[in-house]
């Protein structure tokens, strides 16, 4: 499980010691209302054990995203593909307190090199909630468009994609 460094945040495995950060962004109301509900704690240690195992079974999963400036726990973001999931994703769910600060925008970014290189991927999608407005721009940041739907979990979401042409392009208009 690899560690990832960008400007103001470390992508890094998640660890016990964040069952408290963790747990409390689970139990946010605003944060979970487009991804199933709540949590409760010993449901959210059990969804971070779950992220690890995608990890050790996938090789890639959700990292927990560290604010370098203060080492929390911002949230959680990064390559998911359970099985039974409609496409490789990259995804971000952020703490409220740590929301409007272009962090999504700037660990999505991050998770996408991945793919792209690391992983060797050649289409990365995200699947959001048509309400969930604030996500909508992240992915719109990053260079996924609208691309259809898909049905999670009996809710029907958006699917926002990229593909490694259109990335390398961006990356490329960047330089």
């Amino acid at each position: 499980m690899m560690t990832i460094e960008t400007e103001r945040l470390i992508l890094r495995p998640l660890r016990d010691s964040d069952i408290d950060e963790y747990a409390e962004m689970c139990a946010d109301e605003q944060v979970m209302q487009f991804l199933g509900g709540t949590l409760a704690r010993d449901m959210a240690w059990r969804q971070m054990a779950t992220i690890l195992g995608h990890w050790h079974l996938r090789g890639f999963g959700f990292w927990g995203v560290e604010w370098k400036q203060t080492g929390e726990l911002a949230g959680r973001l990064g390559c998911w593909q359970p099985e039974g999931w409609p496409e490789f994703e990259v995804g971000w769910t952020l703490r409220r307190s740590f929301w409007g600060r272009g962090i999504a925008t700037e660990g999505a970014e991050a998770s996408l090199r991945h793919a792209f290189t690391t992983l060797g991927r050649d289409r990365v999608i995200s699947l959001i909630n048509p309400d969930n407005t604030p996500s909508i721009r992240v992915a719109e940041r990053i260079g996924e468009r609208h691309d259809g739907h898909a049905v999670i979990f009996d809710n029907e979401v958006r699917v926002y994609a990229i593909t490694l042409d259109e990335w390398a392009s961006r990356q490329a208009q960047k330089a």
